[in-house]
C-alpha cells in the first residue's frame, strides 16, 4: 500500500513537471507530490523562467504573478483530471501560491470529505500553532470563524482558516477586485508570517523552509502550507 502511494506520487510530480515545462518553457527542477487523502500537495523547486528572473530584477514581481495566474487557469482542470484518472480522488478545491524569492511553488487539492484519513490528527503544541495563527489573522483582518490544521507529512503542515474576510474585501469581490485582492494579501499576509516565524517554528521545533498562503473567496477560507525542516 505504501509503496503503491508512493508510485503515485512519484508519477503526480512527473506529470506536473512535464504539465508546466510545456506551458511555461520551462519545467521545476523538482517536484514532490503528497497524498493524503483529503489533501494532495505538490511543491515546486527551482521554478523560474529566464524571462521570469529578467522581469524580477526590474522589480516586476506582480506582473510575473499574474502571468502565472493567467496559466494556470488552464492547468488546474488538466491537473485535476490526471489526479482522477490515476488515484480515483475528485478534486473539489484547488489552490496555489508562488515564492518567486525562493523560486518555489505550491498547489493544493482537496477532495471530498469522505474517507479522511487525516482529520482529528494531532500534533505537539497544535493548539499553540492555531493560536499564532490567529494572532496574525488579527493583524491582517480579523480574527477566523475557526482555524484547523493537519500535519500531512513531517515536512508539510496544512493549517485552514474558515471566515476571515472583512466588509472591505468582500466588496472588493463585488466589484471583481479578486485579482487586486489576493496580490495585496499574498504580500502582506507573508510578510506577517514572517514576523512570527520564531514563534511558529519554536511551537513546531522544525525550520520553516517555505510559507504558501492562498485563499478561496466563495468560500471565505484560507489555506496555509508551511514547509517544514525538523529539528533532530
Amino acid at each position: 500500500m505504501l509503496m503503491e502511494k508512493q508510485k503515485k506520487e512519484k508519477e503526480l510530480g512527473s506529470f506536473v513537471g512535464r504539465l508546466l515545462r510545456e506551458h511555461f518553457g520551462k519545467g521545476p527542477g523538482a517536484v514532490y507530490a503528497t497524498i493524503s487523502n483529503p489533501y494532495i500537495t505538490i511543491y515546486l523547486k527551482d521554478f523560474l523562467t529566464p524571462v521570469e528572473n529578467k522581469l524580477l530584477n526590474k522589480d516586476q514581481s506582480s506582473y510575473v504573478q499574474k502571468i502565472r495566474d493567467m496559466l494556470m487557469e488552464t492547468l488546474i482542470n488538466d491537473i485535476k483530471t490526471f489526479i482522477m484518472a490515476n488515484t480515483g480522488i475528485e478534486i473539489e478545491e484547488f489552490y496555489y501560491d508562488w515564492n518567486l524569492e525562493t523560486q518555489s511553488g505550491m498547489f493544493i487539492g482537496i477532495s471530498s470529505k469522505e474517507g479522511v484519513n487525516v482529520l482529528g490528527s494531532t500534533y505537539p503544541n497544535q493548539k499553540e500553532v492555531h493560536k499564532e495563527m490567529i494572532l496574525v489573522s488579527e493583524e491582517a483582518e480579523k480574527k477566523p470563524g475557526e482555524v484547523y490544521s493537519y500535519l500531512l507529512n513531517p515536512r508539510t503542515l496544512v493549517i485552514v482558516r474558515d471566515e476571515i474576510l472583512i466588509s472591505i474585501e468582500k466588496e472588493l469581490i463585488f466589484l471583481e477586485f479578486q485579482e487586486t485582492l489576493t496580490l495585496a494579501k499574498r504580500n502582506l499576509e507573508k510578510r506577517l508570517l514572517q514576523n512570527h516565524k520564531k514563534q511558529f517554528e519554536s511551537y513546531l521545533n522544525a525550520k520553516l523552509e517555505n510559507t504558501f498562503v492562498t485563499w478561496n473567496f466563495e468560500l471565505d477560507k484560507s489555506e496555509t502550507v508551511f514547509i517544514l525542516q525538523p529539528r533532530k
